[in-house]
């Protein structure tokens, strides 16, 4: 496959703009090394990681591939002054931040040689990153699998909008699982993709195979956007989902439904396999993918996809 240049595949120094998702319980170093070897951007989802494990990852990924990988960290996780202290330490060159104010961190990160990109569901988050130092985003639209924008902006409306917003390179997100799409967002404006739902249903994914199988199952309307009064995110519906759904249509206090949620319903569901009772995050572009296939291949298929469709006559008006 022939590489690709612009301003995101120099600033991470990968072949293709193919950036894979951070995600809890699923991207650990077997992904994000797969991914990385490829010629795309392998990340490790600390979220769902203590501060040792993620260490471990790390140490592991750094074993598995001699390209450029990063983490990605959620800033409302507890022990992120331990994860950044990691970061540093192992010298990991690229950050994914999401889920807080990036002004927290970025100056920290950037002042020890870091690249750190911010996740964002609106224009004024957007501006808000590059104001405070980031070098590009991630436009996230609300077809995404996981936490979630409380705006409700498709990923076809976002990306233009962020780009028309910010100078820093855009990477489009949310309801991305082909080179079609991919090629889509970038005539808009992004100048790369990050890919979450396509490679959970990877070989090299650490989520369970029972959570995986959910995900080729999946079809149109199996995916919504739930525990709004909390932190909105996108769940298959399931037991657990349902139980969610009717108390928020009951009127439940945010109290009932913390203690609804509890702990560990994420990692019942996508890491255990637990699929009544567990949490179950996935992207709407589940309905798109239909196989379990090695991140490599996935890599491949979407590269090649986007080449053949940046050929087609329609792309040269």
């Amino acid at each position: 496959m022939i590489a690709f240049s612009n301003r995101i595949t120099q600033l991470f120094k990968i072949d293709y703009p193919i950036i894979q998702a951070g995600m809890v319980w699923a991207s650990g170093w077997r992904l994000a090394s797969a991914v990385s070897n490829s010629g795309g951007l392998g990340l490790i989802g600390s979220g769902s990681m203590y501060p040792n494990v993620l260490e471990e990852h790390i140490r592991k990924c750094k074993a598995a591939t001699n390209k450029p990988f990063g983490v990605n960290v959620p800033l409302l996780y507890p022990d992120i002054g331990k994860h950044i202290d990691i970061i540093i330490k192992e010298e990991i060159k690229i950050i994914f931040t999401s889920a807080g104010n990036p002004n927290t961190w970025t100056s920290v990160l950037k002042s020890n040689g870091i690249s750190v990109v911010h996740v964002v569901s609106s224009s004024k988050f957007a501006k808000k990153a590059e104001d405070a130092g980031c070098d590009a985003v991630v436009a996230e639209g609300f077809e995404a699998g996981g936490h979630n924008g409380r705006e409700e902006t498709t990923t076809l409306v976002l990306v233009p909008a962020v780009c028309n917003s910010v100078k820093i390179p855009v990477i489009s997100a949310g309801g991305i699982a082909t080179g079609r799409q991919m090629l889509a967002t970038m005539v808009l404006g992004a100048e790369g993709a990050q890919f979450g739902s396509r490679f959970v249903a990877s070989e090299e994914a650490s989520s369970h195979i029972q959570f995986k199988e959910a995900v080729i199952k999946a079809s149109e309307g199996d995916t919504l956007l739930t525990l709004k009064q909390l932190t909105p995110v996108r769940l298959i519906k399931n037991k657990f989902f349902q139980e969610v759904q009717n108390a928020e249509l009951t009127g439940a206090s945010k109290e009932r439904l913390t203690e609804l949620l509890g702990k560990g319903r994420a990692k019942k569901g996508m890491f255990e396999g637990n699929l009544e009772e567990g949490e179950l995050e996935i992207g709407q572009s589940s309905i798109l993918i239909k196989n379990i296939l090695p991140a490599a291949k996935i890599v491949q298929n979407i590269w090649s996809e986007f080449a053949e469709a940046l050929s087609q006559p329609i792309c040269k008006l």
